[in-house]
């Protein structure tokens, strides 16, 4: 069988050059470990003077005492106390408990009068009571206008 010669193809001379290739690879190596060395020097450096700085408050306020523990509804892993003062574990109360305690709460001062400073005779009205207290002192305000200049007239 004759062989097929056909002068547009052609193949490879040589194959990869390999020296050039290793050379890559060392070379790549030794900048990542230099990369990596450098960052973790830079990051032990940085947490040592982290750790060396002492953070002072921000304020000159005292700090109230119960202030560690965040305003209620908390989180569960805070411990709660019952009616008694005594300490339940985290898991009784569940986000669904927590609500429904706020809200009977916030329903509860919404429709009771009651004092929110007795000293400085502040107190807490039902929103229905106080618009009825409004009208009254608004209507009772215009009787005496009315009745005045009616009285200074005759």
């Amino acid at each position: 069988m004759p062989e097929i010669v056909n002068p547009e193809t052609h193949h490879e001379r040589s194959d990869v050059n390999v020296r050039a290739l290793l050379w890559f690879a060392v070379i790549f190596i030794v900048f990542a470990a230099a990369s990596h060395l450098l960052l973790w020097m830079m990051f032990k450096y940085f947490a040592t003077m982290a750790r060396n700085t002492t953070s002072t408050p921000l304020t000159a306020v005292a700090r109230p005492p119960g202030a560690s523990i965040p305003q209620q509804p908390r989180l569960q892993p805070f411990p709660n106390r019952d009616q008694k003062g005594a300490m339940m574990p985290p898991n009784i109360t569940t986000p669904v408990v927590d609500m429904e305690e706020m809200r009977a709460t916030e329903e509860q001062a919404l429709h009771t009068p009651g004092w929110v400073d007795r000293q400085k005779g502040i107190v807490r009205l039902p929103i229905d009571v106080a618009k009825q207290l409004a009208v009254q002192r608004l209507n009772a305000g215009g009787q005496r206008a009315a009745g005045g200049g009616r009285g200074g007239g005759q």
